[in-house]
């Protein structure tokens, strides 16, 4: 039996992962016959005493995550007038007030507007003002960044875990009434959640996903573990398949983050499984939670694995529980695929690709297929198509290089008010992903390059637009051209080449940059150019021409 025939067996009339077609916006998608019709449903079914949220020294079961959930959903509807549909922002770190406010705005038919902790204060007024937020839920540092601007004042603000502050609503008082979580009729194609992605152009893009969307994506992960075990047998460790481990797996990935919200929080609640979050990235700290809470599965960028894989051997902490290493985001390279596979010596190796678009699945590979395919991203997952085009759209046979298309139960049906983007969405129900790729004869997806102008930093995407906007607005720059550079760590880092008018003092530049941009976007590396940027024959920047020059620059600093 082979994966085609172990799907086609799970999905078939009457089996547990039974699929049917149905018509979604006038396109023919797959769906899951028996998945839950909403998000509130699926939750509310996982409601138990196994503890679910472990933050520090908190503890939490579902049940009384539920319980602080349905007290803050009556208080939002009650004392903010929320309604279905109204958008609810979370600003925060991985709290365990992250997942309860999740719960309650999703429970009450609100839009989540998950908000990118890493942004400085224009970057969220944005963020807020454009999806029109009627309330946000927001820590400490989120709430330093939105209190003093003015344009925000028409704005319900509820703190976390910060000072007492007169515009805001303490979220304690909020959690404590003990009541059922209200009613409200919802449908699986409902807006359920806003997540941001940086696009080609302009301000990062609301992504908006429906229930139907996220549990597509959900279950096709359930789908695909069944298919695993169908086809291996039970998972086993490699030396240690005997040793029997409550199911857990480590948050290291921000909540805001699609992988961190879908792939480890979601996919949690169904499983039963303990998520052990982290208030931020740090592998020393990643290894002793491994060994303290006998992890089994890590999901995380290649730079977090790789991370992890060196305080691992550094440390000398036992991460012998860990069952499953994946990740996303980026490629990791074939040195770290090997060392991976020769420090975690008991876990299952993969990778994936996704996008927030897709809601983070895609395409899989996992265990000795990822060993021996490094560079491949895996093949598709059952609730969704792939198709490579050239550039007059004509679909090409395996093989050959094209751009990405990719359409399914699990894909976005819109941005939010983003008419701009309208061309990125074509018929019959295909996304452009931006990517260009080749699918080989076996089904297994290779990622070769991108054709949109965006910078993937550390599994964060930067739109190379943004920062050459914000890089514009500083005096005496006359051009700017933003592109990314290899990184050993993170994959790739942002670079610029400016021309200006002016000495540019290239320190106070990227200082001045802070209070426009989060920290991850801003350039490391910026060249001074003499002259007016190279263009080609369109009058366009000649990107490619300007970043091959930088990164030869930069390589013969390094001999």
């Amino acid at each position: 039996m082979d994966r085609t025939d172990a799907i086609s067996k799970l999905t078939a009339r009457g089996e547990q992962f039974e699929l049917q077609d149905i018509t979604i916006n006038g396109n023919v998608c797959k769906w899951f016959v028996n998945a839950p019709s909403t998000l509130p449903q699926m939750i509310k079914e996982s409601i138990s005493d196994q503890t679910f949220y472990v933050y520090k020294t908190e503890r939490y079961t579902f049940n009384e995550m539920y319980q602080r959930a349905s007290s803050l959903a009556a208080e939002l509807i009650e004392k903010y007038g929320i309604s279905p549909g109204d958008r609810v922002a979370i600003g925060m770190r991985n709290y365990p007030e992250w997942p309860i406010a999740f719960t309650a705005i999703t429970s009450i038919g609100g839009i989540v507007v998950a908000l990118n902790a890493w942004w400085e204060s224009d970057e969220l007024e944005y963020g807020l003002n454009h999806t029109g937020t009627k309330v946000a839920i927001v820590d400490q540092e989120r709430l330093d960044r939105i209190i003093g601007n003015d344009r925000l004042n028409e704005m319900h603000l509820i703190s976390v875990r910060s000072e007492p502050e007169e515009r805001a609503q303490p979220i304690e008082p909020l959690l404590s009434r003990k009541v059922d979580m209200p009613e409200v009729e919802l449908g699986p194609d409902d807006d359920a959640v806003i997540l941001f992605t940086s696009g080609s152009t302009g301000h990062p893009k609301g992504s908006v996903s429906t229930h139907r969307n996220i549990l597509a994506s959900l279950l096709s992960w359930e789908l695909d573990l069944t298919c695993m075990a169908v086809l291996k047998g039970r998972t086993k460790s490699k030396k240690n398949g005997s040793k029997a481990y409550t199911d857990s797996t480590l948050l290291g990935m921000p909540l805001f983050h699609v992988n961190g919200l879908l792939a480890v929080l979601l996919a949690s609640y169904r499983k039963q499984r303990k998520v052990v979050a982290m208030y931020k990235w740090d592998p020393m700290r990643a290894v002793e939670l491994v060994e303290r809470e006998k992890i089994i599965s890590f999901v995380g960028t290649p730079a977090m694995t790789g991370d992890i894989m060196l305080a691992a051997q550094d440390t000398g902490h036992d991460v012998g529980s860990l069952l499953a290493v994946g990740g996303g985001g980026a490629a990791r390279a074939e040195s770290q695929v090997k060392g991976l596979d020769d420090t975690f010596k008991n876990a299952k190796l993969g990778t994936a690709w996704g996008m927030t678009e897709t809601n983070s699945i895609g395409t899989s590979i996992v265990g000795d297929d990822y060993l021996s395919r490094p560079s491949s991203s895996g093949r598709v997952s059952a609730v969704l198509e792939l198709g490579v085009v050239d550039d007059g759209g004509n679909f090409l046979p395996s093989g050959e290089r094209g751009e990405l298309l990719i359409r399914g139960t699990s894909v976005i049906h819109k941005y939010w008010e983003r008419p701009d983007s309208i061309d990125d969405f074509l018929e019959d129900g295909w996304f452009r992903t931006g990517d260009i790729a080749y699918i080989d004869k076996e089904g297994f997806l290779y990622v070769v390059d991108r054709l949109k102008q965006i910078i993937i930093r550390g599994g964060e995407n930067i739109g190379c637009s943004e920062v050459e906007s914000a890089l514009a607005g500083y005096p005496s720059i006359i051009e700017a051209c933003v592109y990314g550079v290899p990184d050993e760590r993170l994959g790739e880092e942002v670079a610029a080449t400016i021309y200006a008018d002016n000495q540019v003092d290239v320190a106070a530049l990227q200082e001045s940059l802070k209070s426009k941009l989060a920290n991850f976007k801003i350039p490391k590396y910026v060249r001074i150019s003499e002259t007016p940027l190279a263009r080609i024959a369109s009058g366009k920047i000649d990107k490619k021409s300007i970043q091959k020059e930088h990164v030869l620059e930069l390589d013969t600093k390094k001999t």
